[in-house]
């Protein structure tokens, strides 16, 4: 995996569009999510996200769009029209890359399948099918609202009407086993997927879950069974060719998440939406944004003043170091060291890095980048903590 080349000089842009509303919120999730039992005004929501991509608009002359990514929330509860609005909106906006990537993600109910074919007329090109467990008794206790049926039924529709998509599962559940979870990633594989976002179920604070857990309740594979479950995961994905490009992201080459590393590579992207966030400008002047989470009231904002945000930061050198060592040693192609001197102003250390490097933690490539072992990944962030010590 080699990273892209831009021969224009125009800087390339990711923009992020949130939705934030979800019919249920399932007990794992701390994402900015919220339900409505009033039905929500798609349109109002849409003409104002619409008003917030103006903003950006005026804020990145000179970029051309390469990925647009729909999240939540529930994405998939939005109307194909609404969806189209915004597609269009950012091509009135911006220069768009004629193989620009346009991800949804979607939750696999029979409802919301129904707007596959909307959303691919819109001018979504790839699907990101959140199917999250193959067994109905796990699906009911992380509060999904589909059966494992239902989700590869809406799978197999996505494979035939997107050109490309994502299959999505969570792991590290409790109760499972290294044998239930072989077999359940083994009938995921079996589906074919080009790539897989396959995440750890980590217990977020001020979720259901994590009441649950504290009181005992709720018990999760300890650090040894999660670790295998990792590595059996590693070898049953790399198996099939599906390698890891990030910690928790495999892909055949050439099917990685093109908006993904945007963030990985820290590059620009615009964030559209209750509580989104961006990063635009380039070092020295490099920003943080961070949208209203809630929605009405972003609501409000945008109709003040056409912009959500609540803050906006200009990030110092350290800070945007920083960011971009957090992002980069998730991918399996690393940083490059000379970047980072850059942004820092100061190289590496030496020293740390040498005692990484001989722990097996990380390695220094052959083409000069630096990355992190199979082994620094299970640690990575005691490994990056331990390189900005």
């Amino acid at each position: 995996m080699t990273a892209r080349v831009d021969h224009s000089g125009i800087r390339p842009l990711g923009i992020y569009v949130h939705w934030p509303f979800c019919l249920a919120k399932c007990p794992y999730c701390d994402f900015n999510s919220h339900v409505r039992h009033r039905p929500v005004d798609a349109a109002v929501f849409g003409e104002a996200l619409a008003r917030e991509l103006d903003h950006f608009r005026d804020r990145t002359p000179g970029h051309i769009v390469e990925s647009v990514f729909f999240g939540g929330g529930t994405p998939s509860l939005m109307p194909p029209a609404e969806v189209a609005r915004l597609i269009d909106r950012i091509a009135a906006n911006w220069a768009v890359a004629d193989d620009v990537e346009i991800t949804l993600e979607a939750n696999p109910t029979s409802v919301e399948a129904r707007n596959f074919r909307g959303y691919r007329a819109a001018g979504v090109n790839r699907l990101s099918v959140g199917v999250q467990a193959l067994d109905d008794e796990s699906l009911k206790a992380l509060g999904r609202r589909h059966t494992s049926d239902e989700a590869l039924t809406a799978w197999r529709l996505a494979r035939r009407l997107f050109p490309r998509a994502s299959f999505d599962l969570i792991y590290a559940r409790p109760g499972q086993t290294l044998e239930s979870w072989r077999n359940e990633l083994s009938r995921a594989l079996a589906e074919a997927p080009d790539h897989m976002s396959l995440y750890q179920l980590t217990i977020e604070p001020e979720t259901p879950f994590a009441a649950l857990h504290a009181s005992g309740a709720l018990v999760v594979p300890d650090e040894d069974v999660a670790a295998a479950l990792y590595d059996l995961t590693q070898d049953l994905t790399g198996a099939t060719g599906l390698d890891a490009y990030e910690v928790s992201n495999h892909a055949r080459a050439g099917e990685e998440s093109r908006h993904n590393l945007i963030y990985w590579r820290y590059g620009e992207y615009a964030g559209v939406g209750p509580g989104a966030h961006a990063r635009i400008g380039e070092a020295p002047t490099y920003r943080a944004l961070a949208n209203e989470k809630h929605p009405e009231t972003w609501l409000q904002l945008i109709g003040a003043r056409g912009s959500g945000a609540c803050e906006d930061t200009l990030l110092n050198a350290s800070e945007q170091a920083s960011e971009m060592l957090l992002m980069g040693l998730r991918l399996s192609e690393g940083i490059d060291p000379a970047r980072y001197q850059r942004l820092a102003g100061r190289p590496l250390d030496a020293g740390r890095l040498h005692r990484l490097i001989a722990d097996g933690l990380l390695v220094h490539r052959r083409d000069g980048r630096i990355a992190a072992t199979p082994q620094g990944r299970r640690v990575l962030n005691a490994v990056i903590a331990a390189l900005e010590a």
